[in-house]
């Protein structure tokens, strides 16, 4: 697969993991060639079962990714739409699609990302940020709308409705620790943790079965809206997608015939045998 010919990154395939760095100076402002740019990413890792984590990062020694361009907003209608003639905008199918992508990503976080530039972080799976260097911010109530790349969607879901309203209505910057305590991110790490941290855990899942890592996803998202009930339906329905697809059968019956799961140093090996059980094809 050619990841050769974006504009506002560059893509690096190493080990499985997709190393996606933006360089689009002089704040990798996210306009129309960003958002082309994801789009063409997106077709092209959904066709591409080899890859398996995507990680998302800056070459700008401040920015992560900035708000949207602020020349394709101004373009906006300026009347209310009736609700049903609402269409999604490009930012949120654009960041849904990264949202969905069969792989685990990652966002590493090193620099200012604000408004739809955060709104890009939230669509990641994870968020990792750099204490000292992580801003955060969405600013669009004050501007005049609300944020609009899934920031007022996907920031309840994360954090739930109160802190939700507070980072939203509040538009102010909070740093990497306030960040982790609100819950927008996995963990805030310093400066010079944050890189070998990242790596050693998209390699880490970059071992495991893509399918697997896509059923686990998918199930995981689903329960986010569903009763209970159906939650547990769809971890069934993705259990058997996983089978049907990764050696899991294959590895079960030679735990079962080596005896490997009553082997209590296994057991406090767990961490290293999931490594070495890949080699059970």
């Amino acid at each position: 697969m050619d990841y050769q010919n974006f504009t506002t990154f560059t893509v690096e395939i190493k080990h499985g993991v997709a190393w996606v760095t933006f360089e689009y100076g002089p704040v990798n402002v996210q306009g129309l060639p960003m958002l082309a740019d994801l789009n063409m990413l997106a077709q092209k890792l959904e066709a591409d079962a080899s890859v398996k984590v995507v990680v998302f990062q800056s070459a700008l020694e401040e920015i992560f990714v900035c708000h949207a361009d602020t020349n394709f907003l101004k373009d906006m209608s300026g009347k209310a739409v009736p609700r049903d003639e609402v269409k999604l905008l490009d930012l949120q199918l654009v960041l849904e699609r990264i949202s969905k992508l069969p792989q685990a990503t990652i966002a590493k976080i090193e620099g200012f990302a604000r408004g739809g530039g955060h709104e890009f972080a939230l669509a990641c799976d994870m968020r990792f940020a750099a204490r000292g260097k992580a801003r955060f911010m969405q600013m669009e109530v004050g501007m005049g709308i609300l944020p609009c790349g899934g920031g007022a969607s996907r920031m309840a879901r994360q954090v739930g409705l109160g802190r939700a309203l507070e980072i939203v209505l509040g538009a102010d910057d909070f740093d990497a620790d306030q960040a982790e305590a609100y819950g927008t991110i996995n963990r805030a790490l310093d400066a010079d943790e944050i890189g070998p941290f990242v790596e050693a855990l998209a390699n880490r899942i970059a071992l495991w079965p893509s399918a697997s890592i896509n059923a686990t996803k998918q199930a995981v998202y689903a329960s986010i809206d569903l009763p209970i009930e159906d939650a547990l339906r769809e971890e069934a329905y993705w259990l058997y997608q996983a089978t049907s697809e990764t050696p899991a059968l294959k590895r079960f019956a030679w735990a079962d015939e080596q005896g490997a799961q009553f082997d209590m140093e296994n057991q406090r090996t767990w961490p290293d045998m999931l490594v070495s059980v890949q080699e059970v094809n």
